[in-house]
């Protein structure tokens, strides 16, 4: 029989980076929502209609982060000795300080986070998801004779958190990034990627280097299409 996989919550930035929350229980569905905006052209008059067409040309306007909610549920009763309580909110603890502001980041905000439900990652997967906590929830459902919380319901969103350099890898596929390894020099890369060693200078303005014989082993460079 195989593991049962848990999903993880990982911060990656602050006090508590890389240090892995583990839900006790998987929750039950999960939603990827994912909006773009499209605009209609607007008239002098303010008018968005016209007589002649069932609806008006629409101009894209970018796309809207995709956001990830699920459910969590957390229970301390089978934690109970005698009478003592085990407070349901010493265990979601962790998961409210996702929306806490990080003082030290610049500039200051809540970390974000890596979210995985398995050990690998399939073609098409939702996991792993990067994004930061947006949205938190909660709804205490059971309590002690002294009032303390014994059981909450956790609603969270994540918005997507995407790396410029690597959206822009995904999104151009003309848009290439290269190591730079020992031996190389701009000059050798521009007569391999251009066919024309004259072009290293389009690479060096890319990537702001003032000295090309000082590139440091493994910087990696932004090699941009020529126009």
């Amino acid at each position: 029989m195989s593991k049962l996989e848990k999903l993880k919550i990982e911060p990656q930035e602050g006090p508590n980076a890389k240090q892995a929350i583990v839900v006790p229980f998987n929750p039950n569905k999960f939603t990827i929502t994912k909006g773009n905006n499209w605009h209609a052209p607007t008239s002098a008059a303010g008018d968005q209609t016209n007589a002649k067409h069932n609806a008006p040309p629409l101009t894209f306007g970018g796309g809207q982060s995709r956001t990830l909610s699920f459910d969590l549920l957390f229970d301390t009763t089978e934690q109970m000795t005698g009478q003592s309580h085990v407070d349901v909110r010493s265990l979601i603890k962790p998961i409210v300080n996702l929306g806490r502001i990080i003082r030290d980041l610049v500039p200051p905000r809540p970390p974000y986070c890596i979210i995985s439900w398995g050990t690998y990652s399939k073609p098409g997967s939702d996991f792993p998801f990067t994004g930061v906590l947006s949205q938190l929830n909660e709804s205490f459902t059971l309590f002690a004779s002294d009032g303390t919380p014994l059981r909450v319901n956790l609603t969270l969103s994540f918005t997507e958190w995407l790396d410029p350099q690597n959206d822009k890898l995904l999104t151009d596929p003309d848009f290439t990034t290269r190591l730079y390894k020992r031996g190389d020099s701009l000059s050798s890369i521009a007569a391999e990627v251009y066919s024309d060693s004259s072009q290293w200078r389009v690479i060096a303005e890319a990537n702001a280097i003032d000295d090309p014989r000082s590139i440091p082993i493994g910087l990696r460079l932004n090699i941009p299409k020529l126009h």
